[in-house]
């Protein structure tokens, strides 16, 4: 199992846990309300689990630019 962290706007992987068996509340996920995992948390068939966020660079160009905010996919 893996917790990969992806960032939702240009899909650069941020970081990677690798482990045989990862507690969700030593990670934070049981602080999230539904809403909020369904839209951070994506669950897969194998047990991984991706998380996605903004990476800094998205980040500081959002925030430069935050016209960019409206398209689907503004930094790929």
């Amino acid at each position: 199992m893996s917790v990969n962290y992806v960032c939702k706007h240009c899909h650069t992987l941020i970081g990677r846990i690798e482990s045989g068996h990862v507690q969700e509340d030593r990670l934070g996920f049981d602080r999230l309300t539904p809403e909020d995992r369904q839209h951070f948390l994506l669950y897969h068939s194998n047990g991984d689990v991706t998380v996605r966020l903004t990476c800094e660079y998205c980040s500081e160009a959002l925030q430069r630019h935050p016209e960019l905010s409206s398209f689907t996919s503004p930094l790929q």
